[in-house]
């Protein structure tokens, strides 16, 4: 009686190892999956690699428009993209440059000096896109403009989220952070450096 006790307790030891393994092996490749989903959402610019300096263009030095983005693999479940680009070596602490949001989830990139009164990107429901206010106290892009000194980083990230925003155009980025709590899917970012000291053509 005794020896078939300890036969049965092997037995139940075993098939609780059995499934703790299985479940480890379900939870890890549901988190590869995750991982390799946000891994392959990334975003570029034709005008400046991810590290490189920004191009005067698209400065204040220069004409002030907003660089080309383009972008691939959103997850299949987004709703609609945020933009967002910030300076976080800004003397006064992060300065944001521009904001944009409820960019529909088929469109894979923005034009050069985009602004929506001519915007070349049909407009798709769930609506179109919006424009927050920068720190500039503006609509739209407002480029890089930092003192004379070391180079300033620029962030520029794109957001994929699982709805849209009720916002209003000229919302603030914090607002638009505040909205899109609990809804993001992944995020891609591209950085480029800008310096007065050492602008390029």
């Amino acid at each position: 009686m005794r020896f078939n006790c300890l036969k049965l307790s092997a037995l139940l030891i075993a098939l609780m190892m059995f499934s703790l393994s299985c479940g480890g092996d379900e939870a890890k490749s549901s988190t590869d999956r995750e991982a390799a989903r946000k891994e392959s959402f990334s975003l570029k610019s034709p005008a400046f690699a991810d590290g490189d300096t920004i191009p005067r263009k698209y400065t204040c030095d220069g004409d002030d428009v907003s660089p080309p983005l383009k972008w691939e693999k959103p997850p299949a479940e987004t709703r609609s993209l945020v933009l967002i680009c910030e300076d976080p070596d800004a003397p006064l602490g992060t300065w944001v440059h521009w904001v944009l949001f409820n960019i529909p989830a088929n469109v894979r990139s923005l034009p050069e000096d985009f602004s929506m009164p001519r915007n070349n990107i049909k407009e798709t429901k769930p609506g179109k896109i919006v424009e927050g206010i920068n720190d500039f106290r503006q609509l739209g892009y407002g480029g890089p403009c930092p003192p004379a000194g070391p180079f300033h980083r620029y962030y520029f990230r794109l957001y994929a989220l699982s709805t849209s925003l009720a916002l209003k155009t000229g919302a603030l980025k914090s607002d638009i952070e505040a909205a899109m709590r609990g809804h993001v899917l992944a995020e891609a970012v591209i950085m480029g450096k800008y310096s007065r000291a050492a602008s390029t053509e």
